[in-house]
């Protein structure tokens, strides 16, 4: 059967609705199928978060990826960009969707906002013992995010890297207190910028 942008969409939709309103665990995974099966996985290095860098398969291992996830961060005014936004492939089944949301740390308190993308693989539900057999539900669910400050708040240190922005004003917004200094003292932040000729800065 070829599904139609619409068809792919209204799962996607009743997904990113139940995870914005922040639903039960065992909400969301009425939202994925159960064969095929489903997955879970955020993007980035694992060693800066034990939700990051693995795949999370089965409807147990998405509910531990939620239970790992959430027991870490927590979040608050997530939404998304307008449904004429999302992208849709009708050939893979996949529709890519932006949001946004308030991040925070929960063993820190510490804040910051955040931009992300999801890609959820759309699949028809095959299982004749659950309920929903032949509904197009979630089977993948992959997300790209902040994974740079969400290490910070997870240790304390996102704080310190805002308030090193702030030092610099609004020109110097982005930027460390160490790129601060070098500015100041004649060194350049491109390669090449502040050398003599046959010379450089801090020889």
């Amino acid at each position: 059967m070829k599904y139609t942008r619409a068809n792919l969409l209204t799962p996607a939709r009743n997904f990113c609705a139940a995870l914005s309103s922040s639903s039960p665990i065992p909400t969301l995974l009425t939202h994925f199928t159960h064969d095929p099966y489903p997955q879970a996985h955020e993007h980035g290095l694992p060693h800066l978060a034990p939700f990051l860098g693995r795949t999370f398969t089965g409807s147990d291992g998405v509910a531990r990826y939620f239970e790992v996830m959430t027991s870490e961060l927590g979040f608050e005014d997530m939404s998304f960009e307008p449904e004429a936004e999302w992208l849709v492939d009708t050939s893979i089944m996949a529709v890519v969707i932006r949001g946004t949301a308030k991040f925070y740390a929960k063993r820190t308190g510490q804040k910051w906002d955040e931009g992300f993308v999801y890609r959820l693989g759309i699949a028809e539900e095959v299982n004749e013992e659950v309920s929903g057999r032949g509904e197009l539900k979630v089977q993948e669910y992959e997300v790209w995010a902040d994974t740079g400050a969400a290490y910070l708040a997870l240790n304390g240190r996102l704080g310190e890297v805002l308030s090193e922005e702030k030092e610099g004003g609004t020109g110097g917004a982005g930027r460390t207190r160490r790129s601060q200094d070098r500015k100041r003292s004649g060194c350049g932040e491109v390669v090449g910028s502040g050398m003599g000729a046959y010379g450089s800065c801090g020889q």
